[in-house]
């Protein structure tokens, strides 16, 4: 045993040092840098059209929604795992709705006016820019859940949906994040601080599996000199660290009217004075949840299938984890083929 001691704290030393001189060879760590343009503005919400060399072979356009938790880099995290160059490169003309950094003054923002107001003014620019009636909506994880209750209150603007690793029931017995957000106090939090800070809920979502961060780095540190790999352990650092406030008014109904009372499944979630009725959405579905989502455990995503008016309805499940179904290597070979693939189908203008 003393001489173990000594060896493994000269190869941890070793490894340090090697880490050390490794990350003074690194320059700069860009994410998102799929070309793309701002095409519309409102407030600190923008909207984004990629841009692409050749022509889209589906001329209906896709809208990406992604949660206003962490950036929309994630899904274009590095040219050799991008989510979106691989949904660009087999033929989608892509938009993706920013919801950007909320001010103190967005604190005052609510659901409604993010889904029914910077959302549906995204929604009909690009109707109106790509002369469509109606568009592909694809949303991701909130964003999943903002695409579904958008779709049920604004029939006839989207022509396909698209779920991936989106919450739709909050209260399903595995899932640890609904557990614990059914015992906070919403009101408290967002009265004292208004906007909650990004840095807050991520440290929340390392609580659900808190050795994950430990054994993330100790397995990094037996990669410090494989420059390859730690650029992708930095750059998810990066983006990770990237994690915009939440708007306060937002995520006191977010979490209130879904993560503790459960009301999209119920039929009682109410925006604006409407009430969201998921038979409403009778457009074809395509919803994908991952097998090992921490985060948003399968049986969250799957009765959104049951719930929804739809006949043209699919659900597919995909391996990985919440963020490995995105850069994993399998998804890089499957995913986004396999969204087109569908897409395509059902693009009667093609």
């Amino acid at each position: 045993m003393d001489e173990v001691m000594p060896h493994a704290f000269a190869t941890v030393t070793s490894k340090l040092a090697q880490s050390y001189e490794a990350l003074k060879t690194i320059e700069a760590l860009d994410v998102g840098n799929t070309p793309k343009k701002m095409v519309w503005k409102k407030d600190n919400v923008a909207l984004y059209h990629y841009e692409c060399d050749s022509p889209a072979l589906l001329k209906t356009p896709v809208l990406l929604v992604y949660a206003q938790v962490n950036r929309h880099d994630m899904l274009d995290i590095q040219a050799d795992r991008s989510f979106i160059r691989n949904l660009q490169s087999a033929g989608l003309d892509l938009y993706l709705i920013d919801w950007g950094y909320p001010s103190k003054e967005d604190r005052f923002n609510t659901m409604e006016e993010y889904i029914c107001g910077y959302l549906n003014d995204a929604v009909d620019f690009v109707r109106h820019e790509s002369n469509q009636k109606s568009i592909s909506m694809m949303g991701v994880c909130q964003g999943g859940t903002f695409s579904v209750i958008y779709s049920a209150l604004h029939i006839g603007k989207i022509k396909n949906l698209i779920t991936l690793v989106t919450p739709i029931d909050f209260h399903t017995k595995d899932d640890m994040l609904s557990l614990w957000a059914r015992h906070l106090d919403v009101d408290s939090l967002v009265d004292s601080y208004g906007n909650i800070s990004g840095q807050l809920l991520n440290t929340g979502f390392e609580m659900l599996k808190p050795l994950l961060k430990t054994s993330k780095y100790i397995n990094m540190l037996s990669a410090v000199d494989k420059q390859a790999q730690l650029l992708n352990f930095l750059r998810m650092e990066k983006w990770i660290a990237d994690s915009p406030s939440q708007p306060g008014e937002c995520f006191r109904k977010f979490m209130k009217d879904l993560y503790q009372q459960n009301k999209l499944v119920k039929g009682t979630l109410k925006i604006g004075a409407r009430i969201v009725n998921l038979s409403e959405i009778t457009v074809p579905l395509l919803n994908i949840y991952a097998e090992q989502d921490h985060l948003v455990p399968p049986d969250a995503s799957i009765p959104l299938n049951e719930l929804v008016g739809s006949k043209d309805k699919c659900l597919t499940r995909f391996e990985g984890g919440h963020i490995g179904v995105f850069v994993g290597s399998r998804s890089q070979k499957e995913l986004a083929p396999g969204i087109v693939s569908w897409l395509k189908q059902r693009d009667t203008d093609v």
